[in-house]
């Protein structure tokens, strides 16, 4: 078995009580506290979460918007410098490649970034249909990442740097930021919580330096580190997908409901287009659906769901959610048992318990 990676991080978790796990080829943080009051303090105020084992891959040259173009579904030709777009990519019969964060960060210059257990794939797929004038170069070994996620995330990153951080809207960024003295690559209104944060890109030998300059601004306002256990709770309330899961090669973005990032009118063809098209104007076969536990049982990834006795599904996702206090799942279901209000069975070890179909997401944050 391959040796597990680690994050320049890595030599700080012991110091702060993180329980590690394999996650994705690497050893990362699944706490450090415990996952409930970890997910409840970024809800209430904000975490500091380790995402360094994430991929990084640049393309660079006069041909990189047609590469971009070729292989993202939304349309990358509206991204001005100094703004990142949500977009994935597929395969021709329009399954998922992955899902990614597309940043454009100069005239002829894209950074994707992909997930972690992805990023050699999605590198050997990218420099497959790479064609003309146009470089790809894997950046990942370089960049360390750090998301502060939570409504105080502002305030506290604000104490650290000189960057006007309530003039960056969500899904722009800045580059060369000094955050802490450190010199960052990007620093973006982005993250995977379902909360206001920012991600912030730098180099290695500046993860743990920034990590402790955050904590220590943060002491007084509750900060505290995260691990992968509150993420997944905080990303899955938001009904966010998770590759894996609720997006796969065999998942379309259309089944799994993230049509608003799947451009089939762009003014170029991309891969997958053909057939992401026709799930658009005829309706995909499967949808994914919220449930509701009616009866006591927790929905956990992969259990069957039936009506009656005939399987229209599987849970992609469930937990106990910490902010609503209730059994909930995502869900992939045949399109036609996917309406809202549909009572359903999810098979949870043996015994059919009775879920309803709920809207999604599970939770959206209180507007300021």
């Amino acid at each position: 078995m391959a040796e597990l990676k680690r994050t320049p991080l890595y030599p700080v978790y012991a110091k702060y009580g993180a329980k590690t796990i394999p996650f994705g080829g690497w050893e990362m943080p699944v706490q450090f506290t415990s996952i409930l009051e970890e997910h409840q303090v970024v809800r209430s105020r904000a975490g500091l979460f380790d995402v360094s084992h994430m991929g990084e891959i640049e393309i660079g040259g006069p041909d990189a918007l047609a590469l971009v173009q070729k292989l993202t579904t939304n349309d990358a030709s509206i991204l001005a410098v100094g703004q990142a777009q949500y977009s994935l990519m597929c395969y021709p019969d329009g399954g998922t490649v992955d899902d990614l964060l597309v940043y454009r960060l100069g005239e002829d210059r894209y950074l994707f970034v992909v997930n972690a257990a992805n990023t050699d794939k999605d590198v050997e797929w990218i420099q497959k249909h790479a064609e003309g004038n146009v470089t790809v170069t894997n950046r990942s070994p370089e960049i360390a990442q750090l998301a502060l996620q939570g409504p105080l995330a502002e305030a506290v990153l604000q104490t650290l740097t000189d960057v006007p951080l309530a003039d960056i809207a969500p899904f722009r960024f800045v580059q060369g930021a000094r955050v802490a003295g450190v010199e960052t690559f990007i620093l973006s209104r982005t993250g995977y919580t379902g909360e206001d944060g920012f991600e912030i890109y730098l180099p290695n030998e500046g993860a743990i330096p920034l990590w402790e300059a955050i904590l220590a601004a943060g002491k007084e306002a509750g900060v505290l580190p995260c691990g992968l256990g509150a993420r997944d709770t905080l990303r899955f309330e938001a009904s966010l997908p998770l590759y894996g899961q609720e997006l796969a090669a065999d998942i379309s973005p259309i089944e799994a409901g993230l049509g608003f990032a799947v451009k089939v009118d762009k003014p170029v063809d991309f891969i997958g287009k053909e057939a992401l098209k026709a799930q658009k104007e005829q309706g995909p076969p499967r949808k994914l659906v919220g449930l509701e536990m009616i009866d006591r049982g927790i929905p956990r990834t992969g259990y069957p769901v039936y009506i009656g006795d005939e399987p229209v599904g599987r849970i992609t996702s469930g937990t106990h959610s910490p902010t609503l206090k209730k059994n909930v799942g995502l869900a992939l279901v045949k399109a036609e048992h996917a309406a809202v209000g549909t009572e359903v069975l999810v098979d949870v070890r043996g015994k059919k318990l009775r879920a309803t179909i709920v809207k999604t997401p599970f939770y959206r944050r209180p507007k300021p």
